[in-house]
């Protein structure tokens, strides 16, 4: 991928609220890279093609399960003079045996992807596709809507969580604890955007009071990350003998313990053992048969045999 890819698409979908999955923001990423003014109705994507770009393989039931999913997930648009709720396809049709799925977008998703003047956000599909974590997948494009002005405006973090679908109408959060959005989100959203995209980004929470109440983001252009090899991206294709609730949430543990390094996941998430282990040590973890305050992640690439145990310092005469 020698040229990075350039995509388009409204500021209000960069910033509406919703809640897909890797796969899932994968697909609307290519979905979107595909768009042509003359036909605003019905795309034909191949599956071996996303595959090239993103170096993963694709189980047609998990492909199945996400396309129905985001189907039913609404996207919350919310301007200054309207809230909507719109969902994006109006079918998904699988053509078996010809590795192709076709789209056909609902009306009401259409302004948001070609109707786009001056109020759009632009970013590499390259780089989007790099993004592990769904949650620098949301970042990144939210991060480039603003790359011109070097910073982000201030989000109220209600908002921002109810952005990211951490937060619901009825209060119910997923992550209470601010050190819950720093590790479990913010941090590893910020490290897999400054290594593998043409942003470098940081973040500042605000408080007022003794409460936080705003975030906002420093943006600034490097370098474009080189691509990674995509024999070396974690596979998508749930193992033989894996349950797939296992291998996500091993994938999940992961980005919770900051494991990133692309060979390290693409070792571990390619053998069912390793996923097996990954899920026992979290266990472990959480009721105390581990003690790992310092180092969780690297306490588990040891125990996973990937890197070696540092040896411990001598004890002074």
């Amino acid at each position: 991928m020698s040229r990075e890819l350039e995509i388009r698409q409204h500021n209000a979908l960069t910033s509406a609220r919703y809640d897909y999955t890797e796969l899932q923001q994968d697909l609307m990423f290519f979905i979107i890279s595909k768009l042509r003014p003359d036909n605003k109705d019905s795309y034909s994507l191949s599956i071996m093609e996303l595959s090239r770009l993103t170096g993963k393989k694709y189980n047609a039931a998990y492909l199945h399960k996400a396309t129905a999913d985001m189907g039913s997930r609404v996207l919350e648009v919310l301007t200054e003079k309207s809230y909507k709720q719109i969902w994006m396809f109006q079918q998904v049709e699988y053509h078996l045996g010809k590795g192709i799925i076709e789209f056909d977008l609902t009306k009401h998703i259409l302004p948001y992807l070609f109707d786009l003047k001056d109020n759009f956000t632009s970013y590499e599909l390259a780089a989007a596709l790099r993004l592990t974590s769904k949650y620098a997948k949301r970042i990144y494009p939210l991060c480039s809507q603003w790359k011109d002005l070097g910073e982000t405006k201030k989000y109220d973090l209600q908002d921002f969580k109810k952005m990211l679908g951490l937060l619901d109408d009825k209060g119910n959060e997923k992550m209470k604890q601010i050190n819950e959005l720093r590790g479990k989100v913010l941090d590893i959203a910020v490290k897999q955007i400054n290594e593998h995209t043409e942003l470098h980004v940081s973040y500042k929470l605000e408080k007022v009071g003794r409460s936080f109440k705003n975030i906002i983001f420093t943006v600034k252009p490097q370098a474009l990350a080189d691509p990674i090899p995509f024999d070396l991206v974690a596979t998508t294709q749930p193992l033989p003998g894996v349950q797939q609730s296992h291998y996500d949430n091993a994938a999940r543990i992961l980005d919770e313990l900051r494991i990133t390094d692309a060979r390290h996941r693409q070792t571990i998430l390619s053998s069912a053992a390793h996923v097996a282990e990954v899920n026992r040590y979290n266990h472990d973890l959480k009721t105390g048969k581990v003690k790992a305050s310092r180092n969780p992640g690297g306490l588990l690439l040891v125990r996973l045999g990937l890197v070696a145990a540092k040896a411990p310092k001598p004890t002074p005469a």
